[in-house]
């Protein structure tokens, strides 16, 4: 568990250079009251922002000098480049092929150099916390404990804009967003139940939660790109069983489904991994009550967008 002083100083330090998104109430025919916590309104249009500022805004000058590195699928490259921008630094983005072109644009937009490896090499870069390769800082995407006390002034923020909250349901990609989202929720209403959501095609927290033990998966590439993997970092696991009440999967076609549902009644631009949540709640796993769905981001390809909101699956 994140200690909850270390989320209030990361709230305290982003107050005004991230958007403290608002909670949306979404109507539908679950037994559920459901709220949105819509992180895609951020400037890069994900979470990540609020990990990556944290984390390198308390890095003395001295360490800055040659700059960060980075390992993402792109959004936490994004949020390192414009961390980067700000504070006048190169920032370096190592990132899998076949990676979403649209979110690669955007970290050269941002000024982040882009560098691509085969996917083995990028998971190795994540297991490892390092690329030596490039000069700079790395800034581990997950496991770097001031990246997740600032994804964790999300869960600060829901409780302050709705303290009554009885379940929040969290993407799960590498486990620092739902790991630090439920360090806060758990400290201030430990009742409240928090579970992590993963896309069948890559669901490696369902199974090892449910074997009591971390295991491997069969892992497929798909339009959900921010979350799925074969396997969970040691690290994250501990955490993860520690302070999560479980996990859930949920099917491809439901989290398009999902997609296309926030676009259509809630007006919220989704990508896959941001929409886990919401397609976990509409398929039961959320109960009753007030349940919170956070939408981890909204960088999705314009062209898989498309075939969604024509009714099909990317």
């Amino acid at each position: 568990m994140i200690p909850l002083e270390q989320i209030r100083g990361a709230q305290e330090r982003l107050s005004g250079k991230v958007v403290r998104t608002p909670l949306l109430r979404l109507a539908s025919d679950t037994p559920a009251t459901i709220y949105l916590k819509p992180e895609n309104l951020q400037p890069i249009g994900s979470f990540k922002l609020r990990g990556a500022l944290n984390a390198i805004s308390q890095l003395h000058p001295a360490q800055l000098e040659a700059g960060v590195v980075t390992a993402s699928a792109g959004n936490m490259g994004q949020g390192v480049a414009w961390a980067a921008r700000e504070l006048g630094i190169p920032a370096t983005v190592v990132v899998p092929e076949g990676a979403v072109e649209t979110k690669l644009a955007a970290i050269e937009r941002l000024g982040g150099r882009v560098v691509k490896v085969p996917y083995e090499r990028w998971w190795q870069a994540i297991e490892e916390s390092s690329f030596p390769e490039a000069e700079g800082v790395f800034i581990h995407p997950v496991q770097n404990e001031q990246v997740m006390a600032g994804n964790g002034t999300i869960g600060l923020e829901i409780l302050e804009d709705l303290p009554e909250a009885d379940v929040v349901l969290i993407p799960f990609g590498g486990g620092g967003l739902s790991v630090g989202i439920a360090s806060a929720v758990k400290a201030l209403r430990p009742e409240a139940r928090v579970y992590a959501v993963e896309p069948e095609t890559g669901a490696p927290l369902t199974a090892s939660l449910a074997a009591g033990e971390p295991r491997k998966v069969d892992y497929e590439p798909s339009f959900v790109d921010g979350s799925g993997s074969p396997a969970l970092l040691p690290k994250m696991w501990e955490l993860a069983r520690g302070v999560l009440d479980g996990a859930v999967a949920v099917p491809i076609d439901e989290t398009a489904a999902a997609v296309r549902l926030l676009a259509e009644r809630a007006r919220v631009v989704a990508e896959g991994a941001g929409a886990l949540s919401l397609a976990a709640v509409l398929a039961g796993h959320g109960g009753a009550g007030n349940v919170v769905c956070v939408i981890s981001g909204g960088n999705i390809d314009s062209s898989k967008l498309t075939t969604i909101l024509a009714g099909g699956t990317p």
